[in-house]
Formats: C-alpha cells, sequence, structure tokens
C-alpha cells in the first residue's frame, strides 16, 4: 500500500522511536504561537476572506464560500421570481404544522434541546435535513470533558477554554459550559451513554491538546455515536415528532419581526411545507462541506452553514465568522478516506506527530490551531512532509502507544481507528499513518445571550451554529460538551418562553427585505442559498 517514499521514511521513523519516547518536547511560548499561527494557519490566508457588503455583520470578512451564499438569492425567490414572493405568503395562513418549538436539526444539540423542550412540558417538533442523527456528533470520536474530578474544577477547565480560545471566548457562554459541564455528563450517563470506567465504575478521562487536567470522558473512540445513539433513542422513546429529509429554507417571522416558523422543502418532493412555531431553536451544525479554501473535511454530507444563512437573512448577527478550526490530524493516505478525522485521542495515548526524517517537531499535545499550522509548516516551508496521492503529509506514529502502554492498547481505546485503516490493510499497531490538516469545526456562528436567544426575539441557537462560546480556537472534547449545555438550555428556555407568546402575523418580509438590500448593494448573485447539500459531480462547482 505505501510507496517507496513512504517506506524508506517510515523506516526512519522506526529507527528513532525509542529515542523519541519518554523526550520532553519543549511547549511553545505565547509569541511563537502567534507568529506560527500568523504565517501558517488558513485563518490568516488574507485571499481567503472577503467582507460582506449587506446585513448585520455589513464589513465584516468571511471566507468566500460563505459569503456567496450569505449574499445570494433566497431559494423562494428563485422558485417563483422576484415578484413571486407574495404566492409563498399567501400560504402562511395554512400552516402545515404548528408547535410550540420548532428544532431545526437533528444532531445532538437538537436532540437534546428537543428533550429538554418536551421535559418542559412542550409540544416540540424536529425537521432535519436528512436522517435523525445524520450530523457531526455522530463523526465526533475523543470524548467530551468536564471537570468532575477531584483534582479539577470549572474554574481550571475554565481558564483552559479560555486560553485555547485566545481569550476571545464570550465569558458568560464560556462560563455555562464549564459550570454545566459535570451536570451534562451524569446526564447523559444516567441516559445510558457508555463512557469508558475502571473496574470500580469511575470514568476514565484523559488529557486533550490544551488540558492542564485530564477531564477527556470517551466511549473507545466512537464517543459522539454512543451519545447521539442514545439522544436518538430518548427522542424516539418520547415520541417527538421528526419530519426527516426535509430542510429549513426560510425563517418566518410575525409581524413584530420576532421568530414564527420556517419554510420547509421536502428534498425528495420538494414539497413547500409550512411549519409555525411560538419559538424556534436552530441547531443545524456547521460548515465544512463548503471546503473552505479547497480544504478536505471530516464533516458529514449536510454540513453546509444553512443555519448561518436563515439566522443572517433573518437579521441574526454573526460572530467570529472569520475563523476556523482545522483538526490536525485528518488522513492523507489512503485517498479512500482523505480528510476523515483521525481523533485527538491518539496523541493524547503518546502518538508523536514526526516528519519524513522521523523527528518530532511539535508537542502532540499543543493546541489544533497550533498544532495544524505547525504541520503545514513541516510541509510547506522546511519541505520536511511526505508525498501522497492527494498532497502530503507528516507521519502520526501510532506504534508508540503499545510501546509506551503494553500491547492491546489501541484495540481497548481507539477500536475504530483500527478498523477504519485496516479496511485498507494499514495496521496501526506496526506502522505509521500519514496525517494533514482537515477543515473540521465551524468556530464563528449566530451571536446568542446565556439564554440561547439571538438579536431576534424567540429564535435560539445551539451547537455548532452558535459563535462565541469557544473564542477563535476550541479545545478537544468541548464541542460534545456545548452541544448538551446549549442544547439543553436552548430547549428548556424556548418551552418556557413558549408558554406566554402570542403569535403575530406570519410574514416572509425580512426575505424581501435582504433582495432589496444586495440590489442597492449592486449585488446581483447567481447562487441560491441556503446551499442545502454539496455537488462533487466532475466540472461542476456547488449548486
Amino acid at each position: 500500500m505505501y510507496s517507496h517514499e513512504m517506506i524508506e521514511s517510515i523506516k526512519k521513523v522506526e529507527a528513532t522511536r525509542q529515542d523519541r519516547i519518554g523526550a520532553d518536547l519543549r511547549r511553545m511560548t505565547a509569541d511563537e504561537k502567534e507568529q506560527l499561527l500568523r504565517q501558517y494557519h488558513p485563518d490568516f490566508v488574507e485571499d481567503g476572506f472577503q467582507s460582506l457588503q449587506v446585513g448585520p455583520n455589513r464589513g465584516d470578512k468571511v471566507p468566500h464560500e460563505l459569503a456567496e451564499l450569505l449574499q445570494a438569492e433566497s431559494r423562494l425567490a428563485r422558485m417563483k421570481g422576484p415578484e413571486g414572493m407574495e404566492s409563498f405568503e399567501a400560504v402562511l395562513v395554512a400552516p402545515d404544522y404548528e408547535t410550540d418549538v420548532l428544532v431545526i436539526g437533528g444532531g445532538g444539540a437538537g436532540a437534546s434541546a428537543a428533550i429538554e423542550a418536551h421535559e418542559g412540558h412542550a409540544d416540540v417538533m424536529i425537521v432535519t435535513k436528512l436522517r435523525m442523527g445524520d450530523a457531526n456528533t455522530m463523526m465526533a470520536e475523543g470524548g467530551i470533558q468536564a471537570a468532575d474530578k477531584e483534582h479539577d474544577s470549572p474554574a481550571i477547565h475554565y481558564l483552559d477554554a479560555f486560553g485555547g480560545g485566545h481569550y476571545t471566548n464570550r465569558p458568560e457562554l464560556l462560563y455555562k459550559l464549564v459550570t454545566e459541564g459535570p451536570e451534562c455528563v451524569k446526564w447523559l450517563n444516567d441516559l445510558g451513554v457508555m463512557f469508558d470506567k475502571d473496574a470500580d465504575g469511575t470514568m476514565v478521562t484523559t488529557h486533550g491538546g490544551g488540558t492542564s487536567r485530564k477531564r477527556m470522558h470517551a466511549a473507545k473512540d466512537y464517543s459522539g455515536a454512543e451519545i447521539m445513539r442514545v439522544l436518538r433513542d430518548e427522542v424516539m422513546n418520547r415520541d417527538i415528532p421528526i419530519v426527516d429529509f426535509t430542510v429549513a429554507i426560510e425563517l418566518i417571522l410575525d409581524d413584530q419581526g420576532k421568530a414564527a416558523g420556517a419554510v420547509l422543502m421536502n428534498l425528495e418532493t420538494q414539497e413547500i411545507l409550512i411549519a409555525k412555531a411560538k419559538t424556534v431553536i436552530i441547531a443545524t451544525g456547521g460548515a465544512g462541506r463548503l471546503h473552505y479554501q479547497n480544504f478536505p473535511t471530516s464533516n458529514h454530507y449536510g454540513a453546509t452553514a444553512d443555519g448561518l444563512i436563515l439566522g443572517y437573512r433573518a437579521g441574526a448577527q454573526l460572530l467570529y465568522a472569520d475563523t476556523l478550526q482545522y483538526h490536525p490530524t485528518g488522513v492523507a493516505y489512503p485517498s479512500q478516506i482523505f480528510g476523515a478525522l483521525v481523533t485527538e485521542k491518539v496523541r493524547s495515548l503518546g502518538a508523536q506527530l514526526v516528519n519524513r526524517d522521523g523527528t518530532a517537531f511539535m508537542n502532540p499535545l499543543e493546541t489544533r490551531d497550533v498544532s495544524a499550522a505547525s504541520i503545514i509548516r513541516e510541509c510547506r516551508t522546511r519541505k520536511k512532509g511526505i508525498g501522497a496521492a492527494e498532497g502530503e503529509g507528516v507521519w502520526l506514529d501510532t506504534p508508540m502507544i503499545e510501546m509506551i502502554h503494553g500491547e492491546g492498547t489501541i484495540e481497548a481505546r481507539i477500536p475504530g481507528m483500527l478498523r477504519m485503516f485496516g479496511k485498507y490493510d494499514i495496521d496501526i499497531r506496526k506502522d505509521p499513518i500519514l496525517v494533514y490538516p482537515t477543515l473540521h469545526y465551524q468556530n464563528g456562528g449566530l451571536k446568542i445571550n446565556a439564554e440561547g436567544l439571538t438579536d431576534i426575539d424567540r429564535l435560539f441557537v445551539a451547537g455548532e451554529a452558535v459563535g462565541g462560546i469557544h473564542g477563535r480556537n476550541r479545545l478537544m472534547g468541548n464541542s460534545l460538551l456545548d452541544i448538551i449545555v446549549f442544547g439543553r438550555n436552548a430547549g428548556r428556555n424556548a418551552a418556557a418562553l413558549s408558554k406566554s407568546v402570542q403569535t403575530g402575523r406570519l410574514t416572509l418580509d425580512h426575505v424581501k427585505r435582504f433582495a432589496s438590500e444586495l440590489e442597492k448593494a449592486g449585488i446581483h448573485p447567481e447562487k441560491v442559498s441556503p446551499l442545502l447539500l454539496p455537488t462533487y459531480t466532475h466540472g461542476r462547482e456547488h449548486d
């Protein structure tokens, strides 16, 4: 499977392995990190961004791919023409669905929100683009952070995450994340999530990049899939209605400018449906399938920033939309799984990142942005990468794990990784694996307050569509935590608020106003949004 170049490089990795075990790899200073990021991290590639010309974030820079969709034509207008919006408004008076809480998105955040809204005795409905559980939650591997051990505390967790986010996290959101973390992990455990535990039932915890304490709780290396399994079962056991293969293509506001539902489209039949709601929760996830700067992605097929577009067109403000997380260890070889995630847990267990000469060029537990930038520097400037069919990469020296912890550790702790590479005749217990940064997480998103509300009354957001929780860089394990903390938070608050809501006349005036803004700015978009699904047909751009 490996090329001659790879085989020769692996020999050098093997020759240096014994000397590298136990070696104290120096952490970078703050100044070194800052310089590295500005030179090599994709967030600082100036020609990868442009300034928005319309909307609440006018003048702010965002990736070109996102700007095109934020400033695109509404799918409704494209379907009926500029004079045809009134035909859609005519059907708003006879909605197909009516509910107290409308949850848009069927991943971990959406499921958590629906469960808590139901617990709050509200009528709740989930609408999801694909199937319930088809989300980035399902693909999360390494674990969920929570400061629930004697040697740890939410205060220490706060400091770790605040530093990791370059001190740009919204304090009120980060406070909620870390203080409610232990209770949320207990909630998941009580629901039936099978976390790794010692013989006496104590949860096993490990380090993650940027953490000063072992607070990562995992279920082998398929933590997200296990959490999603349990949440999906809980939603179904409660008989919460799920409308799948149906996507929100516009929010509906009432004549007071408050969230009042969504225009839906069945992906199979193209049928337009109207959902009226007293409160709305956006839980649509990330943007990896936009492939910013042509990076591969670890994201699921439907991660196309839909929630950001819907919220922005309705008038909700974005926060930190110019910052993305590129996971340092995406698969660089074999090409069949190019861009797939190699969990940070591999490095937590002792695997080192090494170059073509077998030299470890960074501490394996630096934060993700620093690690990604280090790999890019090693390949582009130092010319120490290893070539592969899709580009190049560096080695993640997985055999070190069993040299440190003993035979059987890989199968016991990261069986998903063992199986994924084993399908292509690569035994990670014997050979290192080739990795390169992959587009992984949307650090920025819609701005919310501590209750989960946007600038638009009755519009809540939870999960990866939120901006500000993690600042400008997220630590491992805090995303699975935030979908639970802020999903539950949005569900509780939306249910409580719905009890006193009197919805006004439903309108799509905001869609027409946004179209007028585009016209005044001289923007005549060719694209429509939200994107819904990416297109990978040869020779074609996204639809």
